[in-house]
């Protein structure tokens, strides 16, 4: 018996059959990283937003407002000195009892998501009360005056997967940070500066609270430093991806085009 191979009589057409496979199996790896990847990391969990990979040097300014609505106006005297846009995750509950904050945020062309209506840990709740906590926010965030939020960022940064995926469904974004001014910690405002400015790049998501002490005092130290050294302040829709993207171990925001 003749045991010998020839790939010719594996040729479909003019094309052996192993090339046929191999472009098969490339394609469907491609489709899966394009269609499956998807606010995916590695290991496919769902994640959120940590930075964005970007040419553009720039950074987002973020702040989440739970806290005290008294240095509001300061803030964003501060955001306008720098020719900075901003990015306020507002408590529905703070949006209610604050409306002229809320206001005064949307109209300084800021832009608003939500951080929840009552700051629970969502890692813990089940898909309803995930949904019943953003669906409120968003209501009372409207009602205040501060548009309807696409963004959103769970409190304390505490998350699940059925929360991202739940969120995403919703039509949110959920976005998290990579640098942490630490103002929550009560930091001085030179620890606060430090802990910006040594660890700034491009894409950067930068967390800042409204109600802390040394943040008024430490935000234009920061703003001026990045500002010198020629980076822009974008607010998150205007440099994160809604489309066509990826999102490594990391969570870096990655466009697939």
């Amino acid at each position: 018996m003749d045991l010998s191979f020839d790939m010719k009589d594996y040729e479909v057409g003019k094309r052996p059959l192993w090339a046929i496979l191999s472009a098969v199996l490339i394609f469907a790896a491609l489709a899966f990283f394009v269609f499956g990847c998807v606010a995916m990391g590695e290991g496919s969990r769902i994640l959120p937003i940590y930075s964005v990979e970007t040419e553009k040097k720039a950074v987002a300014i973020t702040f989440n407002c739970a806290w005290s609505a008294d240095d509001i106006p300061q803030i964003l005297e501060i955001l306008d000195k720098y020719g900075a846009k901003a990015t306020f995750f507002i408590l529905g509950q703070w949006a209610s009892e604050n409306p002229s904050a809320v206001k005064m945020i949307a109209e300084a062309g800021h832009e608003i998501g939500t951080h929840s209506q009552t700051h629970p840990d969502m890692a813990k709740l089940s898909e309803e009360e995930i949904r019943k906590e953003l669906l409120r926010s968003c209501d009372s965030i409207e009602k205040a005056g501060g548009g309807k939020p696409i963004l959103f960022r769970a409190p304390s940064g505490s998350y699940s997967e059925s929360l991202i995926k739940n969120a995403l469904e919703m039509g949110f974004y959920t976005i998290q940070w990579d640098v942490d001014s630490r103002d929550w910690k009560d930091y001085s405002a030179e620890k606060m500066v430090e802990s910006v400015t040594k660890n700034v790049s491009k894409g950067n998501i930068i967390l800042f609270h409204s109600g802390k002490e040394n943040t008024l005092a430490a935000l234009p130290q920061i703003l001026e430093i990045l500002h010198n050294g020629g980076y822009e302040f974008l607010k998150i829709s205007d440099m994160i991806y809604f489309e066509d993207y990826t999102i490594d171990h990391t969570g870096r925001q990655f466009s697939l085009k």
